[in-house]
């Protein structure tokens, strides 16, 4: 059974940091581009960031170019994300994705608030 389990959001000020980490169970992590989006009220879920299967290419979305970092650890079977300097729009449900050929899975999310 696939399982993504997020971890690592809060309420943290603007300007502030996190880092979420997302850990895998019942899958070839390896094998699997990881992801993350994030969803806000009212708000279609956007690309977040993405990493290749050895971290070898990442993506970012334009909203975080520049403020976070997609890794992960393939003997650990997590991916993270970095986030720096955040910003109030930065407040969002922040979801795992894993997907290999026809295989794509989510997370059930976890939340990040930036507010004073």
């Amino acid at each position: 059974q696939v399982q993504l389990v997020e971890s690592g959001g809060g309420l943290v000020q603007p300007g502030g940091s996190l880092r979420l980490s997302c850990a895998a169970s019942g899958i070839t992590f390896s094998r699997y581009t990881m992801s993350w989006y994030r969803q806000a009220p009212g708000k279609e879920r956007e690309l977040v960031a993405r990493i290749t299967t050895t971290g070898g290419s990442t993506y970012y979305g334009d909203s975080v170019q520049g403020r976070c970092t997609i890794s992960r650890d393939n003997a650990k079977n997590t991916v993270f994300l970095e986030m720096n300097n955040l910003k109030p729009e930065d407040t969002a449900v922040y979801y795992c994705n894993g997907f290999w050929a026809l295989h794509n899975s989510w997370g059930q999310g976890t939340q990040v608030t930036v507010s004073s």
